[in-house]
Order: C-alpha cells, then structure tokens, then sequence
C-alpha cells in the first residue's frame, strides 16, 4: 500500500475519513486489517457505570430484538462475546484483500497478501548457508505473489508466502523494474528481497545505441573500436553465479556462431525476412539490422541461440508496430527492404534530415541510378569514416553501393525507429544528391549534379579527407 502525509495528518484525520487500502477496507489504527496484523488492542478496565446504563448500551447494540426470558446476565454477555468473535472472524476474512502495490516501469503491479488466523508460519530459510546464484525474472505487472512462487520453484527462498511476506515489509520493493535479477538460492526470504530491490543483481541488461552493428567496427582516423551488438550482449551476460568474483559470460563467438545457423527461424527471424536472410552471401552477417536499437533484457543464463532468438522476434514485433508491413504501398519497399533504406538514413544523416535522405533513395532507385554511400563500403571494411578511398569504392562487395546498383544485401546497421519511420513516409522531393558539409552535421540537397558538385566545394577543409 502506498500511504501519502504525514503521521500527524493521520492522526488528525475525522474517523469518517480513515484511510483506507486500495480496494476499499480500513487501514487505519483500530481498523479491522490493523488489528488483524497487529493484534487486538490491549483491554483497559472501564470507568464504574451503573447497571442500568450498562443494560441501556446493551439495548442499543442488540437493537430491538428479542431477548430469552430468563436468562442471567452473565448468559447474555458470554452469547455477545460468542457473537464478537464470530463478526471478528468474517472481517479477518475479508482483510485476505491487502494489497500492495509496487512500482514498475509501464504501469504497477499488485501482489495480494494473505493474513488470518496463521498458526504455522511460512517456510522460510535461515541465515548463514547461501547456495550458487540463479537467475529469475520479473516480467510487467508480475505479482509479488508471482515472483515469490518462481523464487521459490528456483530454490532461492523456502516459499512464496515467506517472499510475500518480506516484500511487505521492505518499501524498497516499489523501486523494482521489470528485468532479469541473479539472486542467491537458499537464504532467509528477507535476503531475497533485500537483493532483488538491489540495482547491482540486475544481469541481462543493455543498450543498443542507433547505428550499431552486429561486429565491432574501428574508427579509421581515432582507432578506437565501437563495439558491437555481439560484444555488448557478450557483456551483459557475464554473472557470477558462485560468488567467486569469476563471473561466466557468453562469448562474442558463440554468438557469431549462434547467429550463423542456417535456420532462420531457429534464431526468430519474421516470415517477412526469411527468404532474404537464408539468401545473405555471409552468414556471419545474416542478423545484420534485425535485432533493434533500444533497452534490452535478456536471460544472461540462457544458451545463445535463445538468446538471439528472443532478441530478434522481439525487435520484429518492434519494426511491424511502426507499419513496415504495410508501408511498401507508399514507399514500393518491401519490408525487408524498408529495413536495410532506414539502415542507410540511419549512417548517412542526422534525424533532421531523415526523411529527405530516404527520398533520395527512393528517388535514385527509381531512375535507376547507384546510390554511391561511402557508409556501405565501410561496413564490409569493419571501418567507420565520413570519407573512402577510391580504391575501397572499386572493390566490389554485395554491400558496396558504388560497386553496385540498388540496395545493399542487408541492413548495414540497426537504424532506429526514427530512420524506419522516415523510409516509409519520406519527404516529398525530386533530390538525387546530397552532401554534407561540416561536423555540425548541415547537409544540401539538390536535383542537378552540376549544383552538387558546387555544394561539395562548401565542404570545410579535411572534413571529407581520408584516414587511410
């Protein structure tokens, strides 16, 4: 439950204003669920009152039902007690609707919590014998009761009801994301959710920047290495399971290897891609542009075919909800090939100029004219420049768009939404050039190859130079 104020508001509160949990009932101190979780409160001996006005209060409780003919009073209180507690009964019953309410990103999730008459307490481990790590997940508006019962089926505590328990008592709880988290196995449920409200046993975690590839690339002029898609999920998967400080990770070949199965749908590629990717002339590119840019969580634990796997049916789902599929009706792009064009905007432009960039693909595919991009003659090189050589633009790849008319033979990185939406909507133009000028990113566009080759003297001095 989330209580908001202060105690003294609470305490100031009229009795008809008494705060309530989420679904309705009491919370407040005197209140059915306060007395259920912490106990009746302690009698205190009433003020001296006369029989009579005692026999009055009676009354008034009983209403006007009828009362036994002789029956002694110390046979009419001992039948009222009998009746308290059986009114205490039906609302302890009722107070099994606690529920508590803990933060996730997207929504919140409700984890509803047991209290009764318990006389046997909830299993739960003791201290001072840890075993290895295991990882469990916490999917969007997950129970507390749901994440205790997996906690519990992995051995991390003794039973969900001990985990339920721990979680309402630790207000750190509203802070867990949805995710993946590497607990140890056989502690005290306290532990458990001690650990899991900690950010650092979150595992399976990462980013994937606009633009990044599947391979590490090096920077031909800086020499620094920007690491790939393979490299960040071999990253993210490193956990130490024994608490040895050696943590075990999943290597950047496996996942090369994983990735270069002959069965598409062994790694979740869509049907819309399928055909395409069987026919990819380097397997060890075949996944090329179709795990997306974004947050990810992956199960660091799982082998790296599922892995990938989940990755790309997950990314797949992403690109259809911008339309893909249906988008070839206005840019005459299949979906495949709508991918690798906002591939291409992706490398070639700044996101102000999307949209005219993916206009001149369009444009030069229809005439048809080469697309001549220096950013696909980099990607076979597993360089990363603004300019090429012209001995690189010679050398004839499925990727290089000097070498070759149309699109290259993937995605030559993972665009961003931003890129895929500008291919499937691009700006009205007749472009068939563009060029930019400076590091700020300012590009001009143009028709005329006469006025192009005009713009590319405004280019600033060593900005298209080559470090090779």
């Amino acid at each position: 439950m989330n209580y908001e104020g202060s105690d003294r508001d609470r305490r100031d509160a009229r009795s008809d204003e008494a705060h309530t949990d989420p679904i309705g009932y009491r919370v407040d101190e005197g209140s059915e669920f306060h007395r259920t979780v912490h106990g009746p409160p302690q009698r205190q001996e009433p003020h001296p009152r006369s029989s009579r006005d005692a026999d009055r209060e009676h009354e008034a409780e009983r209403g006007a039902l009828p009362q036994e003919v002789g029956r002694s009073r110390a046979a009419t209180r001992k039948d009222r007690a009998a009746s308290s507690r059986k009114r205490r009964g039906r609302l302890v019953a009722l107070v099994l609707g606690l529920v508590l309410v803990v933060a996730v990103a997207g929504g919140a999730y409700f984890a509803v919590s047991k209290f009764g008459n318990r006389t046997t307490p909830n299993a739960d481990f003791t201290a001072g014998s840890p075993g290895d790590g295991v990882v469990i997940q916490v999917h969007p508006n997950d129970t507390a009761q749901q994440i205790g019962t997996q906690a519990a089926d992995k051995g991390v505590v003794a039973s969900s009801g001990a985990f339920l328990e721990a979680a309402l008592l630790n207000n750190a709880i509203t802070s867990v994301q949805p995710g993946f988290y590497l607990l140890a196995s056989n502690v005290p449920a306290s532990q458990a959710v001690n650990e899991l409200v900690d950010p650092a046993s979150r595992v399976g975690n990462m980013v994937i920047s606009e633009g990044r590839q599947l391979h590490d690339a090096r920077d031909v002029n800086t020499g620094a290495v920007k690491k790939g898609i393979y490299t960040l999920i071999s990253e993210a998967s490193c956990v130490d399971r024994t608490g040895s400080g050696t943590p075990t990770c999943v290597s950047y070949d496996d996942l090369n290897v994983a990735g270069a199965v002959d069965d598409p749908a062994a790694l979740g590629v869509p049907d819309w891609a399928t055909d395409r990717v069987e026919g990819v002339p380097d397997r060890d590119r075949q996944l090329e542009g179709l795990i997306a840019a974004g947050t990810w969580d992956f199960d660091p634990s799982a082998a790296p075919t599922d892995i990938l796997k989940q990755l790309v049916s997950e990314s797949a789902t992403r690109y259809e909800d911008t339309g893909i599929l249906t988008a070839g009706a206005n840019s005459g792009l299949t979906p495949y090939d709508t991918l690798v064009a906002a591939s291409l905007v992706e490398r070639e432009s700044l996101p102000q100029d999307f949209s005219k960039v993916a206009r001149v693909i369009l444009n030069r595919l229809a005439v048809p004219q080469k697309l001549e991009f220096d950013s696909t003659v980099n990607y076979s090189l597993d360089t990363t420049e603004v300019a090429t050589t012209d001995a690189d633009r010679a050398r004839v790849t499925p990727w290089n768009t000097y070498a070759s008319e149309g699109l290259p033979a993937t995605p030559i990185s993972s665009p961003s939404i931003g890129a895929v939406q500008a291919v499937e909507m691009p700006a009205d133009g007749d472009w068939l050039y563009f060029v930019t000028i400076n590091q700020a990113g300012e590009t001009l566009f143009t028709r005329s190859y006469e006025e192009h080759l005009a713009n590319i003297t405004k280019v600033e001095g060593g900005f298209l130079d080559s470090g090779r």
